[in-house]
């Protein structure tokens, strides 16, 4: 173990970024072929046969043409589809993004050490916070180790996203800030920030050159609390990043006209470490059942969260905690890795500062006071409503089922992701009656600045097999060699995905090219069958696995008439965060949550029943 440690803090966190691999351009013909697979469980024959004849079309003409234009691009550069990717899947995007494009969960320390517990937020607060800025301290001296997959390290990228990062707004499009840097690249801001009663704070975490103790930053939370919660409350200045994103721009433009420093009190937030949030509210929660908790992280009090900062940690008056992020600079592995982090360590201390209780005499936190006049306080209230009426309209389900987990479908040499997905297209396709076209996140962290990839689990070998489990007179046998037929399938395509070989950002390489040239929209993207499959960001099943640990993490529908289905996998269980807008008479969360877990037994009644 000594000498684990001793290889691991060798090994700087950023070293390999220069040299990995670029991310590839997949051939067309590969791609196209993928696609079409792809689309088969949403159409008719005739539908099917029109789309093949338009796909053959744009292959020889042009697509080929803008294929190879793609390719000139990736020339120049180490990832082609990075800028383009962080403009049109967030930048340019001008629905509010706090609730619709942001991701959320609840920390795990209620599982063991932290039960909900009425006057502990501050004393917790003040360890959970200490835990994150030693994790941030570890990223300044490029002691995080690096992560891999086997021996291939995977890009770390994202990592530096985490902290001193915000989005800032634009009238057409939004930029992201990131102050970071390593020890090695210069200093870096060593304030967070802290959001309490519509009122904004600040105090920097190092003092005479070391990270204050949790006792010190209990003091400065304490000072913050008291004065909150003693005197009236604030603006809520941070209610504004909760608006539509011209209205946004347009209302921080107006802030920053209003008197010269307000612009400096905005970068102070910006650039502080995190934010970090003292919410009034007493959320329930136990180990099976996280709604609520889930629910208010997503949608609570929007003038304790800085919907733009890439990092809100999030306390509750009872002692539980959260954190929501702003998905442009980043993904969730990002924040999945830190709340492992800060979990263990709490649940190594079990619970507890087992450092020095000295507080030394450290300056007190400053107050941010923003000038503002009538028209900004009319700017706060309707944001505030716009947000809190579609905040009203969502339904977060996010239930544990404990009847087995990994450790189970391992043993019967199921992996378990993709038990999770089949379980999910059974009990879309046994409510609704029809395929549901999927989206499930595929990393491609193996290339040089890699995110995501689109990976499409609703494949014919699902839609198949979910027909067998419909139909009476299917033999259990069968319906054993659908699963593992399906199964095989979305392995592959998962690992295809992974190494650079989907479909989906190729195809909007294409489009984007396409639009660079002002050329005509080909007419493969208007096609009814690429919407109807997902195709634009239509997929009615938005998921993603978020990973092995107690790590929670809930987002909502792509799609008005959508779910989000985010889950996690222990060895003893399956955590599903689900969610879908009331407002839709199609969904139901609750009823697709209950359906999956029934569909969990009876996928593994066929591998035990298969065995007599």
């Amino acid at each position: 173990m000594e000498n684990q440690l001793a290889k691991s803090t060798e090994e700087r966190t950023f070293q390999y970024q220069d040299t990995l691999p670029s991310l590839p351009v997949p051939p067309l013909e590969e791609s196209l072929k993928k696609y079409l697979d792809a689309v088969k469980p949403f159409a008719n024959e005739e539908e099917y046969r029109k789309t093949e004849e338009i796909v053959k079309k744009f292959q020889n003409g042009i697509g080929e043409k803008l294929h190879q234009k793609l390719l000139e691009r990736a020339k120049g550069k180490r990832n082609w589809l990075e800028e383009w990717w962080l403009n049109v899947a967030y930048l340019d995007v001008r629905i509010p993004s706090q609730l619709n494009v942001n991701f959320a969960g609840a920390a795990a320390h209620s599982e063991h050490y932290w039960p909900p517990k009425e006057g502990t937020q501050l004393e917790r607060g003040s360890i959970s916070l200490w835990h994150n800025l030693n994790y941030w301290l570890l990223l300044r001296k490029e002691k995080l180790p690096v992560q891999k997959v086997g021996n291939t390290p995977l890009d770390m990228n994202q990592f530096r996203m985490l902290f001193s990062t915000c989005k800032i707004p634009g009238i057409t499009r939004d930029s992201v800030i990131n102050y970071f840097n390593t020890e090695s690249e210069g200093p870096s801001p060593s304030h967070v920030a802290v959001l309490c009663r519509g009122r904004v704070f600040v105090f920097d975490v190092l003092h005479e050159g070391c990270l204050i103790t949790a006792p010190e930053i209990l003091r400065q939370l304490t000072y913050i609390h008291k004065k909150c919660h003693s005197e009236p409350d604030g603006p809520g200045v941070a209610a504004l990043t909760c608006e539509e994103r011209t209205r946004w721009a347009k209302a921080r433009e107006y802030l920053i006209g209003l008197a010269p420093d307000n612009l400096a009190k905005l970068e102070k937030v910006q650039s502080s470490i995190l934010v970090y949030s003292m919410n009034d509210g007493c959320p329930h929660v136990t180990p099976e059942d996280y709604s609520q908790v889930t629910a208010m992280i997503l949608t609570g009090e929007p003038t304790v969260l800085w919907g733009d900062k890439s990092y809100n940690l999030i306390s509750f008056s009872n002692g539980v905690f959260g954190c929501h992020a702003d998905h442009a600079p980043l993904d969730g592995m990002v924040m999945v890795n830190i709340n492992h982090y800060v979990d263990e360590k709490i649940f190594e201390n079990e619970g507890k500062w087992k450092g020095s209780e000295k507080v030394r005499a450290i300056p007190l936190p400053e107050e941010l006071v923003f000038s503002i006049d009538e028209k900004i306080v009319n700017y706060i209230k309707e944001a505030k409503a716009q947000f809190l009426k579609q905040a009203s309209d969502l339904e977060v389900v996010c239930y544990a089922f404990t009847s087995f987990g990994k450790k189970l479908t391992k043993k019967k040499r199921l992996h378990p992701d993709t038990f999770v997905q089949l379980a999910l297209q059974l009990a879309y396709y046994r409510l609704h009656g029809r395929p549901g076209c999927c989206y499930e996140t595929a990393m491609t962290r193996y290339f040089y600045h890699g995110r995501t990839e689109t990976m499409r689990p609703c494949t014919m070998e699902a839609v198949r097999w979910c027909q067998s489990m419909q139909d009476p007179s299917a033999s259990l046998q069968e319906r054993r060699q659908r699963m593992l037929q399906a199964f095989a399938k979305h392995n592959k395509l998962m690992k295809e995905c992974s190494a650079g070989k989907g479909f989906d950002r190729h195809l909007l390489g294409l489009l984007l090219i396409a639009k660079e040239e002002k050329l005509p929209v080909p007419e493969l993207f208007t096609d009814p069958l690429f919407s109807k499959s997902g195709g634009g960001g239509n997929f009615v099943l938005s998921t993603s696995l978020v990973g092995y640990t107690r790590v929670q993490g809930a987002v909502v529908p792509m799609i008005h008439n959508g779910y989000g289905f985010f889950y996690h996998i222990r060895d003893d269980r399956f955590a599903v965060s689900c969610t879908a807008w009331k407002s839709s008479a199609e969904t139901n969360a609750e009823k697709l949550v209950q359906t999956v877990f029934l569909c969990f037994h009876d996928m593994m009644q066929l591998m035990n029943l298969a065995l007599l």
